[in-house]
């Protein structure tokens, strides 16, 4: 029998993505898309797309998405975020190479956009993840913060793109920018890291050089360094709030 894919999403306020999320799925046996607490209409949205729309808690990132895993009943599993679109000719290669069976699992380029103009270079220069596994070799780490999946056997990697469109404009960029300093710090308030203003002043400026001159952020126009900036920002803040949770707990 032909191998079957199961495509997951988890969600939260995604109503600007969800639905071109879920176009760009039309190829997938089946959807899952896991809602944590949303208060526009994503829940309301996904569901004329797919039956399998759960509501429930928001555990973590790695927690949440192997729930999701262990809804899924395809025998193969690609994970997209709500703000990622599958191209067309990666919708045509997931579907040859999950019929291949030459791999366990495929890491996906990804073209990353930023308000509205593709990324060459910087930080997000020849990004790439591994999205799709075989239900049965792989699963994801447990970080409640950027998690990872991890697969048993062999990994390939494939050629077409998944599109990511994280900033669309400035105010969803603060705004993201903000949540992700906030739960990164946590998560190393947790491990017991420390932080002082130095740390954020100098992990700050090193993320802006690395971006924006070593990796040739320059090059991607107003675009590259306003992605420099940002990512320098969101750094800063991390260890900022890191160092601010340290002194609260004293």
């Amino acid at each position: 029998m032909p191998a079957t894919l199961s495509a997951i999403i988890v969600t939260k306020n995604e109503s600007e993505n969800i639905e071109d999320c879920l176009r760009s799925l039309h190829f997938a046996d089946e959807t899952i898309v896991f809602d944590s607490g949303s208060t526009d209409n994503t829940v309301a949205l996904a569901k004329q797309f797919t039956p399998h729309v759960v509501e429930t808690d928001w555990p973590g990132d790695g927690p949440q998405k192997n729930r999701a895993c262990a809804k899924a009943t395809g025998d193969w599993v690609l994970c997209l975020d709500a703000d990622e679109r599958v191209s067309p000719q990666l919708a045509q290669e997931i579907t040859q190479a999950i019929q291949s069976d030459k791999a366990n699992g495929y890491i996906l380029p990804f073209q990353s956009f930023y308000c509205g103009k593709a990324i060459r270079f910087g930080d997000w220069r020849n990004e790439s993840h591994l999205r799709l596994f075989k239900r049965s070799e792989g699963r994801f780490t447990e970080d409640e913060v950027h998690c990872h999946c991890q697969v048993n056997g062999k990994i390939a990697k494939l050629n077409a793109a998944i599109y990511h469109y994280p900033f669309r404009r400035l105010d969803k960029m603060l705004a993201k920018l903000n949540e992700y300093s906030t739960k990164s710090a946590e998560v190393k308030f947790h491990s017991r890291r420390k932080a002082s203003l130095f740390t954020a002043l100098s992990h700050g400026l090193w993320t802006f050089i690395r971006g924006y001159f070593l990796k040739l952020g320059f090059l991607d126009g107003k675009e590259g360094f306003l992605l420099a900036v940002s990512n320098a920002e969101g750094t800063y803040y991390r260890y900022l709030k890191l160092m601010y949770l340290h002194q609260h707990h004293v």
